[in-house]
């Protein structure tokens, strides 16, 4: 399943609410390089795939502005390992 993840870029991260829970990634921009440095899912609503879905907005984001990517968070770091066609945006 698939979310409309959003964009929050005033605060630096990908956001989406289920149940009531606020589920995040955060990064921070610097010199055109997304440096993802954290990504947090309440238990009470873990093992949906939102970690995932969080990741692939983050990245496809970073793909479509022109960044590379330097995942700081240890969540993203797998992600990107397992998933050949993000691996063209490490930094």
């Amino acid at each position: 399943m698939s979310r409309a993840v959003e964009h929050n870029e005033a605060q630096q991260r990908f956001e989406w609410t289920e149940d009531g829970q606020l589920s995040v990634l955060e990064y921070e921009l610097r010199d055109g390089v997304m440096v993802i440095t954290h990504t947090e899912v309440p238990a009470a609503v873990g093992g949906r795939g939102i970690a995932a879905d969080l990741a692939q907005a983050a990245l496809d984001t970073a793909r479509l502005r022109g960044w590379r990517v330097r995942p700081l968070c240890s969540y993203v770091a797998g992600y990107i390992q397992r998933k050949a066609q993000y691996q063209d945006l490490l930094a």
